[in-house]
């Protein structure tokens, strides 16, 4: 799933420390001059830019401070930034007096060694440290002389994570002075085309944000600039002090006509994925909730504040439970219960009646809520294809029943047995935050910290939001085989609505031609395969055109994404293994030039005529479907199998093979727009097709010149309680209430229960009904601006040996074997079309010899397939009249 996120830029923050020489009333008047001017004590930081240039999710930011001291003598000078825990430095410069003093990235126990040698000569260091939730703060001082320039310039990296349907720039803005050049610039290029920008100030109100404040966005291109002038960072109109204090945050997203993306320079490759319109997997949810006495006060007013708003955007669908622990441990209910409005209001009255109490037992309150979840679905109490997790809340460590950490971690690992993932929830400070992540870690889950703060139950609250919503379970990335090296991680538990799922790596053959992609996954009601098929031609013509791409990205974000994971795994590994893993880490970091766990910066600087160090470290938190299809969707063309076909497409024009006579008989119906026709309906199997035709751009009301195709089409099948309509625009299955909803640009198949649905991208959808009923509608697209035609839909039956004789509609008549004779071949006013006598079902007709388009294997060309056309609306080959086959609607 996607943790919390808080990506690209954090604004530098400046003091200066200095020792003035100048008598006090010399100094008075001296400092309110230079602070009017953006100057304090001597020290002018004159510029301050934070660029970052986003490509691809990947975040590169520089922040650079350009200072002067202008006093007759050295000063101090303090350079603070707040950047993403997420982060990894990546570089930092000192440059005086235009000589540069650059860092550099060396394995930490080396640096160390350094970093003692200085503080032991008494010389002071660079350092990170965290501060706040989202942020770490790196601080370098260093003494400036007088006249002297100084630049201090701070690089760094990071992924942007998806988090809640947005990537999210969130920026500390402090600079404690006024500043004469300030600006923060960020350039984003996302090649799937940005969606939504936005950016907003908490310390600034609208109407000045507006004029210092430029957002624009367009095609794949995002530009935000925030420059405020000196006037306008002033707290009152003659104040010396800035009101540029708070939080700076950039939003966006990209456009999802696809649900997965790849993209690969230079060998490396990057996949996202995040389907969108699926529905929403039931969930099996329990609560395990820490009542212990030292949870007393607001600590437990604000979990029962946020359990009774979770028990709010509960699905009717899901079930759940609560179990409390303390010195014991207490049950809401014996087994999961649904979430029906009735339980909701038992479970609200059950929450509000919670009361602190006694001891911690971790171990035996876990351990309920797992075997709960196991016995729920072993006794089938829970729906099939519904998903279960395991929420635990807690504010210390555990002091009663089995309290050994490892211990404790051993007896969950084995209860959950891979089966479903724990969420840890750390409240406040005062408990082994590295127990409980190395513990979910370890169960597929994530743990997270909340802050004892005012808003804790917001946090509480928003963490279940990210959960809420699962639309895939057990997510499988799939590659071409010995065609990848370096993959990280491709598997997943849950893919949560609003998140997104990465997985980088390196080709083997940097000269391929094609690549391919399959993401295959459980959904609520089927299982699903999404394919992404990439043209290696295509791909380096688009990247040529991308502006904002800084060297390697990929690579490095492959190294990013690689290193995360490998310290990840770290966590939890023990000797030959977390050696192995650390190495691989400690290798790459270096290679790359980050700055993480492994690693550190070290900065030589003059300082008195000596060098002296400064150290960067960076601080941790804690304390199937069947082979036929399957060839179908690789390969984009659909072998028919050697039975009858059936088909509509154009004007429409209805052909029908008929094997026996080695010919086929074809006719068009006209009729108006928005008609609704029955193709196909089979009383016995359930099966009904109908289509609703829609007319040309003219609209001309005079059926000669007026064209008109199918634009919409309905297939269901009651006994399955099966619907999928299908458009120019999209794809909607319903089974049930449950819905999913695809674009005609996904390469996708869903299975479930003997069906299958398989989309081709742009071209294509195969729907199967077990061994024996298969369907294809195609795809035409015309130009955009063509003054007549639009986009339409062709219908093809090509196995229908399943369905019954008593299956109807104006193709499905067709199904039973039928004869007909035609003699007294002539020619007529075209040579190309003789006339001819048909008799067919007791009648005599005048027909037509001409021809057809079978569009399944080229859309664009056809295959000609030769027909005698009756007239007048297949009058005296379909039983009854046309008209007889109009329906109210598609379903």
């Amino acid at each position: 799933m996607a943790s919390a996120q808080w990506p690209c830029l954090i604004l530098a923050l400046f003091s200066v420390l200095v020792a003035s020489g100048f008598p006090r009333s010399h100094a008075r008047l001296l400092e309110k001059r230079s602070l009017l001017e953006g100057e304090v004590n001597g020290i002018d930081v004159y510029s301050t830019k934070i660029s970052c240039k986003v490509t691809s999710r990947f975040a590169h930011n520089v922040v650079t401070t350009r200072a002067v001291n202008r006093a007759d003598t050295a000063k101090e000078v303090s350079f603070d930034v707040e950047l993403p825990k997420t982060a990894f430095i990546t570089n930092f410069t000192l440059t005086i007096d235009g000589v540069t003093y650059p860092g550099n990235v060396k394995e930490k126990e080396v640096a160390k060694k350094q970093y003692e040698k200085a503080v032991s000569q008494g010389k002071t260091a660079g350092l990170v440290k965290a501060s706040g939730r989202k942020l770490e703060k790196f601080t370098v001082s260093v003494n400036v002389a007088a006249g002297s320039e100084i630049t201090f310039e701070l690089t760094y990296e990071e992924l942007l994570k998806r988090h809640k349907g947005k990537y999210e720039m969130y920026l500390k803005v402090q600079p404690k002075q006024l500043v004469k050049h300030f600006e923060i610039e960020a350039d984003i290029f996302e090649p799937q085309g940005i969606s939504t920008l936005d950016a907003e100030a908490s310390f600034i109100t609208n109407d000045l944000l507006g004029s210092a404040l430029t957002k624009s966005f367009s095609g794949k291109k995002g530009h935000v600039s925030f420059k405020p002038s000196l006037d306008q960072q002033r707290s009152c109109p003659t104040c010396t002090d800035s009101l540029l204090n708070g939080d700076f945050t950039i939003t966006y997203d990209v456009n999802r006509e696809s649900p997965a993306n790849v993209q690969i320079v230079n060998g490396y490759f990057v996949h996202f994925f995040a389907p969108q319109g699926l529905p929403t997997v039931p969930k099996n949810v329990v609560f395990v909730i820490d009542i212990s006495g030292s949870m007393h006060g607001r600590k437990m007013e604000q979990t029962k504040d946020a359990l009774l708003k979770i028990l709010d955007d509960v699905k009717e669908e899901d079930y759940l439970n609560f179990i409390l622990f303390s010195g014991d441990v207490i049950t809401w209910k014996d087994n999961l219960v649904q979430a029906t409005p009735e339980n909701i209001q038992e479970a609200r009255t059950f929450v509000r009646n919670i009361q602190d109490q006694g001891m911690t037992n971790i171990n035996d309150g876990l351990l309920r809520g797992i075997s709960m979840l196991n016995k729920a679905r072993e006794e089938h109490r829970v729906p099939e294809r519904s998903t279960s997790i395991i929420i635990m809340l807690t504010d210390g460590d555990a002091n009663t029943g089995e309290s050994r950490p490892p211990k404790i971690q051993e007896n969950v690992r084995n209860a959950i047995g891979g089966k479903f993932p724990l969420y840890n929830l750390g409240f406040g400070d005062n408990l082994n935050f590295n127990f409980l992540e190395s513990m979910a870690l370890e169960n597929h889950g994530i743990a997270r910290r909340i802050y004892e703060d005012s808003d804790a139950n917001l946090q509480l609250q928003g963490f279940y939001e990210e959960v809420a919503n699962p639309l895939l379970t057990s997510v499988e990335v799939e590659y071409p085989e010995n065609a990848i090296l370096d993959l990280t991680k491709n598997t997943y538990q849950h893919f949560y609505d609003g998140s997104e799922i990465v997985v980088a790596g390196r080709l083997v053959d940097k000269d391929m031609n094609n690549f391919k992609a399959d993401v295959k996954g459980h959904g609520a009601i089927n299982d699903l395969t999404f394919t992404e098929e990439v043209d290696m031609m295509e791909m380096e013509k688009a990247l040529q055109k991308q502006d904002y791409i800084f060297g390697n990205y990929i690579e490095r974000l492959w190294a990013y994404l690689t290193i995360e994971q490998l310290l990840e795994k770290r966590k939890n590994a023990l000797g030959d293994e977390k050696e192995n893993l650390t190495a691989q880490a400690l290798d790459l970091s270096l290679k790359y030039h980050f700055v993480t766990p492994l690693t550190s910066m070290v900065v030589t600087k003059p300082e008195d005529n000596e060098n002296q160090m400064a150290i960067a470290d960076k601080p941790g938190e804690g304390g199937h479907g069947d082979s036929a299809l399957s060839s179908f969707a690789s390969t984009d063309s659909y072998q028919s199998p050697l039975t009858p076909y059936y088909y509509v497409d154009g004007d429409p024009h209805f052909i029908i093979q008929v094997p026996e006579k080695d010919d086929a008989i074809c006719f068009n119906i006209d009729e108006e727009p928005g008609t609704v026709l029955s193709l196909i309906e089979d009383p016995i199997t359930g099966f009904t097709v109908n289509g609703q035709i829609i007319g040309d751009k003219r609209g001309s009301p005079n059926s000669e010149t007026r064209k008109t195709y199918f634009g919409k089409l309905g297939i269901a099948n009651t006994q399955m309680d099966f619907w999928i309509e299908v458009t120019t625009e999209k794809i909607t299955l319903w089974n049930a209430a449950a819905q999913s909803t695809f674009s005609w640009l996904d390469t996708v198949t869903v299975t479930q229960d003997g069906l299958s649905v398989t989309i081709n991208r742009k071209k294509n959808i195969v729907v199967s009904f077990g061994d024996g009923v298969t369907f294809v509608v195609v795809l035409h697209q015309v130009w955009k601006k063509h003054p007549v035609h639009q986009d339409f839909l062709g219908f093809y039956v090509v196995d229908s040996h399943r369905m019954s004789a008593q299956t109807h509609g104006l193709l499905g008549q067709f199904f039973h074997p039928f004869d007909f004779k035609v003699s007294d071949i002539h020619s007529g006013s075209d040579p190309a079309k003789p006339h001819a006598t048909m008799v067919v079902k007791n009648h005599r007709l005048t027909v037509t010899r001409g021809s057809q388009k079978d569009y399944r294997k080229d859309v664009s060309i056809g295959t000609k397939v030769d027909c005698w056309f009756v007239h007048n609306n297949g009058q005296g080959l379909i039983d009854g009249v046309h008209s007889d086959y109009i329906v109210p609607d598609l379903f």
